[in-house]
């Protein structure tokens, strides 16, 4: 059996189980739920929910939405959805790979899309040894498949939110601008002055706005690691620990 944790995000607003060993969660689901544009009454589909954090931590963000979301892997579903009854939020998780979503889903369109695609691309990477982190880092399905998917479920009008690895910029930018518009980038750097390491991109479907990038996003005071405290800054602490949202600017 595999053992489990349960993790508190969101100052304790949110509490997860997730297996000790393999794919966990960590900052990233939370930073794409505080950039998700979402409004009470909102319709949100989160495609690889994993064990459903950004979801979650949304829905602790902004009241009254429909959640709904998809994961390949059942063990991380069975996780999603319990994680779900213990924060005491309704969330519809399917099993199924989003390539070929369940028949009733692909009658649905929402306002908004959220995903955490698989940061390595398959064919350029090494394979993992625990078998859901592999999936859930590196996954088989191309990353234009999954903006294809989102682009589709969403209703007009409606927006796209996704983080991933910046290196995926050029290739995330060319998927999205084929189906989606107003496309909006912000990326996420460890310290002042160094490289951004992921980023946050948002895309309206019928959107016509031009491209933006935004001021990247800094995640820890300083120009260096010291000692063992956690020295994020104040904008992004009061994203992980109070449920702030990220910048109407982005």
């Amino acid at each position: 059996m595999t053992e489990l944790t349960c993790d508190e995000f969101l100052g304790g607003r949110v509490r997860l189980w997730q297996p000790r060993e393999g794919y966990r969660a960590g900052v990233d689901p939370v930073l794409l739920a505080a950039a998700c544009p979402a409004q009470p009454g909102d319709r949100v589909l989160e495609l690889g929910c994993g064990a459903g954090a950004a979801s979650l931590c949304l829905a602790a963000r902004v009241a009254d939405l429909t959640l709904t979301a998809v994961e390949l892997q059942p063990f991380y579903a069975d996780l999603a959805h319990k994680n779900a009854e213990q924060n005491t939020t309704s969330l519809t998780v399917h099993t199924a790979d989003l390539t070929t979503l369940p028949a009733d889903l692909r009658q649905v369109q929402f306002d908004h899309v959220i995903m955490n695609p698989p940061y390595y691309d398959r064919a350029a990477s090494t394979s993992a040894r625990d078998q859901g982190r592999d999936i859930a880092l590196g996954g088989d399905t191309p990353l234009d498949a999954w903006i294809t998917t989102a682009a589709k479920r969403l209703a007009p009008r409606g927006w796209l939110t996704m983080i991933q690895r910046i290196d995926r910029l050029p290739e995330s930018l060319t998927a999205t601008a084929n189906c989606l518009g107003s496309l909006s980038v912000l990326p996420i750097t460890s310290r002042e002055g160094r490289e951004p390491g992921l980023f946050l991109l948002k895309a309206r479907k019928g959107g016509r706005a031009a491209f933006r990038l935004a001021p990247a996003l800094v995640m820890h005071q300083g120009h260096e690691h010291g000692k063992d405290e956690i020295n994020y800054t104040e904008t992004v602490s009061a994203i992980l620990r109070s449920a702030a949202p990220i910048s109407a600017a982005f």
